[in-house]
């Protein structure tokens, strides 16, 4: 048996941004709390949305203090401007940095106590405050999703909450948001999106719902992605990618993930990385270990990368799955391992250690040992 969540609004395409301000009114908000960053307020995006607020008569409040892995002081910094603002609802915007801080302070705003006491699956009583989560990239999801990110700063690891409860109210992907964002970030957070897709795909809580949305983001993201990163003012690129990304969600926020995220989210912990870039570092390898127990998921993946694969085995076709993802990488400028990161081969027991906690890693096709995790850190360097 398995439940199926959503946001109970989602907007999509060119434009849709004016659609949702419209619905934001017509639900009788009166003050925001914008979550954002201060990249987004140089560039004047935040001014964009809070003038089109102010015109349909909604206050704002901004906190433009979010961290590219949001920490739990940084949930404490915008829930103490909400509490000041007297705030009634929450706008996140931005991509999952802002999305994750914001389901923080909504859901803290709500259930009272601290963020870190909502780690792990379903940790809180009540849903959080009214989010609306406004999109600006194409990858992680986190307008659509249940899963919510913070690193603790004093642990040094990215705590995973998977409730129910941070599922914002409604989701925007207004691809004329998108445009104009650096080709590595598109790179990054398009190659989260693969992500997303394969090990939902894999997992072993798929369902035929997942395994739909899976694919069908698999294509978009092979048609589209070198287009959005090579031309960052393509529109059509930008859209289909908002598509894939938001159907990549649909599909891991229901079947859940895998080590790729367990791990990832260590190294960005540790070393304070970017997620999307460690998720594409560590991808083919982890599906490589995976290819043990599932070659003809990967097949699929395969063929949903553009191979054919039209008389290869189970198992040839999973190497043909890890050769796509290899290639996909290689030509939007993703580093090859994760030595360019920095990262040390000493530090992989702690970080193996942590993995094998991650909720994420619960749904993996393989439940690995400790020594495996450390090895598939080491095929990644």
């Amino acid at each position: 048996m398995s439940a199926f969540f959503i946001p109970t609004i989602n907007f999509m395409g060119a434009g849709c941004l004016t659609e949702a301000m419209d619905s934001i009114k017509s639900q009788g908000y009166k003050k925001a709390l914008i979550v954002t960053d201060n990249v987004l307020v140089a560039i004047g995006m935040v001014k964009q949305v809070s003038d089109l607020l102010i015109e349909r008569g909604v206050d704002v409040a901004v906190f433009d203090g979010t961290q590219p892995n949001p920490t739990i002081g940084n949930v404490d910094a915008g829930l103490k401007i909400l509490k000041e603002n007297e705030c009634d609802f929450v706008i996140s915007l931005g991509g999952g940095s802002p999305h994750d801080c914001a389901k923080g302070i909504a859901l803290v705003a709500a259930n009272g106590g601290q963020i870190a006491d909502y780690e792990g699956v379903d940790q809180s009583p009540k849903p959080q405050m009214p989010l609306v989560a406004i999109n600006t990239t194409a990858g992680t999801a986190s307008e659509m999703t249940r899963f919510c990110i913070i690193t603790d700063e004093a642990r040094h690891i990215k705590m995973a909450i998977v409730d129910k409860h941070t599922t914002p109210l409604m989701s925007v992907n207004d691809p004329e948001l998108m445009l104009a964002k650096p080709a590595s970030l598109t790179a990054a957070t398009g190659m989260d999106a693969l992500t997303h897709a394969i090990e939902a795909y894999v997992s072993i809580a798929a369902t035929p719902i997942t395994d739909a949305v899976a694919i069908k983001a698999m294509e978009l993201i092979q048609a589209h992605l070198r287009t959005a990163v090579s031309d960052g003012q393509n529109i059509e690129a930008r859209e289909q990618m908002a598509y894939a990304q938001f159907m990549a969600g649909m599909a891991f926020n229901n079947a859940s993930l895998g080590y790729v995220h367990a791990m990832a989210h260590q190294l960005g912990g540790f070393y304070d990385l970017p997620h999307g870039v460690c998720n594409a570092i560590l991808l083919p390898h982890v599906q490589s270990y995976n290819a043990k127990v599932c070659p003809e998921r990967l097949k699929d993946v395969a063929e949903a990368m553009g191979v054919n694969v039209e008389g290869m085995t189970n198992e040839e076709g999973a190497q043909a799955a890890l050769n796509a993802i290899k290639v996909l990488s290689q030509d939007v400028g993703i580093p090859s391992g994760l030595t360019e990161l920095n990262a040390k081969e000493e530090d992989f027991d702690i970080l193996a250690e942590n993995a094998l906690k991650d909720a994420c890693g619960f749904t993996n096709p393989k439940q690995a040992t400790h020594d495996e995790i450390v090895s598939i850190f080491k095929a990644a360097m």
